[in-house]
């Protein structure tokens, strides 16, 4: 009630935030000093992963990697004495381990309400794609890794990244990949599950998205299917009025005088034509990263990834696999792997080996997905994105 909060009663407030990596750090110490630890244990490592972690939710960490760390101990000790002996005792020791499997399973306060992922995905998880891991390398992974770097040379990050391409070509994958390797939350948003029948749900889900991940940071926010959240205004969509507060919405967090320290906006579509232009200018959406389909280098690394854990027989060619699936995305070249692995089961369901007879069964039933009409119009995006960007710059003056 705001009369509770006028002058004469409750006139002061004090907010307690987030603590920050030496605050975490801190109450690591304390939360952790009656414990046994094992010499790889690295707090400082810990303080920072734990991003918008909260006092209590660090006791829940530390509480939970020690029941991690009991667990291991269970099988060495009768239950039906009274007492634990003394050697098991003195040899139990909490390690690095039992905290990172905790880490996995605590979601910090901050988050508890928005759909938070850990990915697991690296790097060496996505065959090709080198230029694009490369772009994204610099204007994600630097700036949440290295913020100081950034001011010392007195330049901005860019706040959203644009990955736009044909689907089935890793774009998620790569959002992922980068929310894994920069350590930062990761808050997966699919464009149509923010929009609601009633009156101002939809705006209010987007600005929950963004306060979350303030209190979260260093965060990566993922917009996936972009296109159906931000449409091209005036274009007569049946629920027009909501698309468009809901890309006022979202500009106005882009813009907002609350900077976006720490966040990084990542967004990915099929259908970059779509877009509403007031999201793709200067201080917005300002990169755009086209995920192109795979070369034959590409869908070789793919093929590699997919079959690592395949028992092949000495007849699979994977160059060859590779060099037979042009127009092939790497779902499409995942699904082929799957089914060649179903084929194999088939044939002999102890599933010895995996022969280059189900492969060649599995692209019989599996076509390539991508066509060089795609590639060519997403191309011409780019182009035509880069004459507007030039057209818009300002003429320098004389």
């Amino acid at each position: 009630d705001p009369a509770l909060r006028r002058p004469g009663r409750f006139d002061r407030e004090i907010e307690i935030g987030v603590p920050d990596k030496d605050g975490r750090y801190e109450i690591l110490l304390i939360h952790t000093r009656g414990m046994p630890l094992a010499k790889d244990v690295d707090l400082r490592k810990l303080a920072e992963m734990t991003h918008g972690y909260t006092g209590a939710d660090i006791a829940a960490l530390c509480r939970e990697a020690a029941m991690k760390a009991l667990r291991r101990y269970l099988p060495e000790i009768n239950l039906e004495e009274e007492r634990i002996p003394q050697n098991i005792l003195e040899s139990m020791e909490v390690r690095m381990g039992d905290f990172l499997a905790a880490y996995r399973e605590i979601t910090p306060t901050a988050m508890r309400e928005v759909y938070i992922e850990i990915p697991n995905v690296h790097w060496q998880d996505i065959g090709g794609l080198e230029k694009v891991k490369a772009e994204l390398i610099e204007t994600v992974e630097w700036p949440l890794k290295y913020p100081e770097a950034f001011k010392n040379v007195g330049i901005q990050p860019p706040k959203g990244i644009l990955l736009f391409g044909p689907p089935g070509c890793g774009k998620a994958l790569l959002a992922k990949a980068v929310a894994t390797e920069s350590e930062a939350n990761f808050i997966s948003i699919k464009g149509p599950e923010v929009f609601s029948k009633w009156v101002g749900e939809s705006e209010k889900a987007i600005r929950e998205v963004f306060r979350k991940a303030r209190m979260a940071s260093p965060s990566v926010i993922f917009f996936d299917e972009f296109d159906a959240l931000v449409p091209r205004r005036g274009m007569g969509y049946a629920d027009q009025g909501v698309s468009e507060r809901v890309i006022s919405q979202l500009l106005t967090e882009m813009d907002g005088i609350t900077d976006l320290e720490n966040i990084v906006v990542l967004a990915a579509t099929n259908r970059p034509d779509m877009l509403d232009p007031a999201v793709l200018r200067p201080g917005r959406f300002d990169k755009l990263i086209y995920v192109n389909a795979p070369d034959e280098k590409a869908r070789l690394e793919i093929f590699k990834i997919y079959t690592k854990n395949m028992p092949l027989a000495k007849d699979v060619n994977i160059e060859e696999l590779a060099l037979t699936t042009k127009g092939y995305s790497g779902a499409d070249i995942k699904a082929v792997c799957n089914e060649a692995g179903m084929n194999a089961l088939r044939r002999d369901i102890t599933g010895r080996e995996v022969r280059m007879e189900d492969f060649k069964e599995a692209l019989s039933k599996i076509g390539p997905s991508l066509t060089p009409e795609m590639d060519k119009f997403y191309e011409s995006f780019l182009r035509n994105f880069k004459k507007i960007e030039k057209v818009a710059m300002p003429s320098p003056i004389a």
